[in-house]
């Protein structure tokens, strides 16, 4: 479709697949499809959920929202949700929105999930994006922790929207309605500065999760497990190296999943399960930046 090589896609991003929707699957399907699959490894009983809270930047629609469509897919009676639009941030700034209601005490069980159809926008003539972005989705179930057991410990974040310009999709909102026009200029799909964008990913990324660390008198070498958001491997090796991080402790799955926004940290929290990266009681750190600029960073004991 445009002029580059495999050899090209792998030096750069380190991506060798990706997986695309088929036409007509949306973010809420694969939202409800991530729900499901949690279900078969944790069961619980779904009427339980208290809250929905879903990372997209892809929803189906402008409203309702995808945590409605979501709701009414899996027929949950009584809960209600909302979703979070951080971009690549999206999936970590649910998980705190949603850390939030169950610290409350009023909450006992919230879906966090990070779903997005980067297909949906994505220009395939655009050597700069197309070889970048998959389809994927990942969902976990916040509960309180149990007595003397560690939860979500720790978290920082920050926006600073002075970075829009360079990552964004300029048409569709009330800004740019959608008309013939913003349709012949390609303003509806994804728009990137990818020179910018790594730079500051590469700062930030390493910025915010030192500042994360300081703030709770721990360093790279007290984490065993490190699930960044997956933009590109170079990014997170560099995050990596500045906290002194052994390879084995990072979490890399973007060759087999590629840039999937919000949800790639969901869908590396199941490669390291898998792979045994990470166990009960493992001290597990987060971190993400992504449109907007958005950025954050979490500490948490994985409990299962």
């Amino acid at each position: 479709m445009v002029d580059t090589t495999n050899e090209w896609i792998l030096e750069r991003t380190g991506i060798r697949e990706r997986h695309l929707v088929d036409k007509g699957v949306a973010a809420s399907d694969l939202a409800v499809g991530a729900v499901k699959n949690l279900l078969e490894s944790h069961p619980f009983d779904l009427q339980e959920v208290d809250l929905i809270v879903v990372g997209t930047v892809t929803p189906d629609m402008m409203y309702p929202s995808t945590a409605c469509l979501v709701q009414h897919k899996l027929g949950i009676q009584r809960t209600w949700g909302y979703d979070v639009s951080a971009g690549c941030s999206g999936f970590l700034y649910a998980l705190n929105s949603g850390m939030q209601f169950i610290e409350s005490g009023r909450y006992k069980k919230v879906l966090v999930i990070g779903s997005d159809v980067n297909s949906s926008m994505t220009d395939f003539t655009d050597r700069a994006v197309c070889i970048i972005f998959g389809d994927g989705a990942g969902a976990v179930l916040l509960e309180p922790a149990d007595e003397g057991e560690d939860g979500i410990i720790d978290s920082v974040a920050q926006v600073e929207g002075a970075g829009g310009q360079y990552l964004n999709m300029p048409a569709g909102g009330s800004l740019n309605p959608a008309s013939h026009e913003t349709v012949d200029k390609k303003m509806h799909y994804i728009h990137q500065d990818g020179q910018q964008v790594f730079k500051y990913a590469v700062k930030k990324m390493s910025e915010m999760t030192e500042r994360l660390l300081q703030k709770n008198n721990l360093t790279g070498h007290d984490i065993d497990c490190f699930i960044a958001h997956q933009a590109n491997k170079r990014i997170i090796m560099a995050t990596a190296d500045r906290l002194k991080m052994p390879l084995e402790k990072v979490v890399i799955n973007i060759d087999r999943y590629g840039n999937t926004t919000a949800g790639t940290i969901p869908l590396a929290m199941h490669t390291a399960v898998t792979e045994g990266k990470l166990k009960k009681g493992d001290l597990v750190l987060l971190a993400a930046v992504g449109a907007g600029f958005t950025s954050g960073a979490t500490l948490l004991r994985w409990a299962f």
